[in-house]
């Protein structure tokens, strides 16, 4: 367990028989994986594009009256 976890692949045998590689696993090639088995699935849709998806433009809605913050705290007292 310890060559696997220094990288190394660790060869089982039988009887002097290779029966088995035990290698370390890579986590981008299992993501990478995962990804591919999910959209192969159908419960993911792949990005068509590659890069930065621009961030959308947001505004804050502007309200008339009292702000929230100041209704919700005297809703507050009016509980206790």
């Amino acid at each position: 367990m310890k060559a696997v976890r220094a990288g190394k692949e660790v060869v089982l045998t039988d009887r002097g028989r290779p029966i088995a590689v035990i290698k370390p696993i890579r986590q981008a090639e299992t993501e990478e994986a995962a990804l591919q088995a999910m959209a192969a699935e159908g419960l993911i849709v792949p990005p068509v594009r590659r890069g930065i998806t621009p961030s959308a433009r947001w505004r804050p809605v502007k309200v008339k009256g009292r702000p929230l913050s100041e209704t919700v705290i005297d809703d507050r007292e009016d509980r206790t």
